[in-house]
């Protein structure tokens, strides 16, 4: 893969339980580091949920290959926070692509 197309600087986030003292958890994000990617084919939707419209936002991002980056995970770009959906991996192993949907209030 050539650097070039990646050129988004990205924010990582990874999801982390931390235990709330009455038998639960409570979600936080933990910083993971930061990574350069290419983000391509954003397309939006519009969807009624719970009778209110909601705007979602779907990209596939590609970076290089890395073992930890798992579904749930948060990647931040310029104000905008996807969510990974799936981690896809080419026959390669020289690109990852992550399906990502947006987060609304991260």
């Amino acid at each position: 893969m050539r650097a070039g197309p990646l050129k988004h600087r990205c924010d990582v986030s990874k999801p982390h339980r931390e235990p709330n003292g009455s038998g639960g958890a409570t979600k936080t994000w933990v910083d993971a580091g930061k990574i350069w990617a290419e983000i391509t084919m954003p397309t939006g939707r519009i969807a009624p949920v719970a009778e209110q419209l909601t705007a979602t936002i779907t990209a596939e991002i590609r970076i290089r290959p890395r073992s930890d980056i798992a579904a749930e995970w948060r990647l931040s770009e310029r104000g905008v926070t996807y969510q990974v959906e799936a981690v896809l991996i080419d026959n390669d192993r020289t690109m990852m692509r992550l399906l990502c949907s947006s987060v609304p209030n991260p």
